[in-house]
């Protein structure tokens, strides 16, 4: 969690916004799960969001969906994640967070996953399915191996339940963009930026905006409201494209450098961000 405590707080110092792109643990395999966060390094992520495939993951769309149905086939597992981020924190200090449906973490024993999560390298939890009035064994679990809670807000969040996020909620909020699933958009729900402020003033913690940020012009347009800005779809959709084609891994690169670099346009000075000891951080 303090990871990316320092990396929020750090990059707005900087007048920068987090770049948290979101891959699908698995797809198709876990080898090539740990190649795609390294390109996702490589080209300034700041913050990786790994999804934990599930057969019914009721908040995704199509694209993410299938990818979560290739991971199934190839017998992806929970630990079988683990084992990949304890792989990548060889060589990373990228904070990891895991994204998924409590399902797959119930099956594998809350108490045993926390602790495994927090030993492999993880820096927070978002289950998308467990809300916070609900969450309070698991959150104590993953705050006593040093990782955070993340839950979800939307456009319709009142404020009962950001009193609700305030208390549990740690590291940053995840606006939710819209009220629907994920997926590419050409437009976001209007009103997101009194929401973000009023999530900002409510909970005192950072909001990132999530589901449909597609190009670098969408996240231009709302630069200046959020803290960050993760991207799932638009990436897992050109990554299944670039499956053995190198030509589309060129194009896959550029892509992502170009959200990185959107991301990162206010930047007044050395990015802080890249101070980690051992960090990887390039862009």
């Amino acid at each position: 969690m303090k990871r990316i405590t320092h990396l929020l707080t750090t990059l707005t110092a900087g007048g920068r916004k987090a770049f948290i792109p979101y891959i699908t643990a698995g797809d198709p395999d876990c080898t090539a799960t740990l190649r795609i966060l390294h390109v996702l390094e490589a080209q300034g992520a700041d913050i990786v969001e790994i999804g934990v495939p599930f057969s019914d993951p009721m908040a995704d769309g199509p694209v993410i969906e299938a990818a979560m149905e290739r991971a199934l086939r190839s017998g992806t597992t929970p630990g079988d994640i683990l084992r990949t981020v304890r792989e990548f924190r060889k060589t990373s200090s990228l904070p990891v967070v895991l994204m998924g449906y409590f399902n797959p973490f119930h099956a594998y024993g809350i108490e045993r996953f926390a602790a495994d999560a927090g030993a492999a390298g993880v820096d927070a939890v978002l289950t998308v399915d467990l809300p916070p009035e609900e969450a309070g064994e698991f959150s104590a679990m993953l705050r006593e191996q040093g990782m955070a809670s993340i839950f979800l807000a939307t456009p319709l969040t009142d404020t009962k339940r950001m009193a609700v996020l305030k208390k549990m909620a740690q590291a940053f909020v995840y606006l939710v963009s819209v009220t629907g699933i994920t997926g590419e958009r050409n437009g976001l729900s209007a009103g997101l930026a009194a929401k973000a402020k009023e999530l900002k003033k409510e909970t005192g913690l950072p909001v990132v905006l999530g589901f449909g940020i597609s190009s670098p012009l969408m996240v231009r347009q709302y630069h200046d409201i959020v803290d960050g800005f993760v991207v799932g779809s638009a990436i897992v959709k050109r990554w299944e494209e670039a499956a053995g084609d190198p030509a589309k891994i060129e194009e896959l690169k550029t892509f992502i450098a170009s959200m990185a670099r959107e991301c990162h346009r206010n930047n007044i000075g050395p990015c802080l961000a890249r101070s980690f000891p051992d960090g990887q951080h390039k862009q």
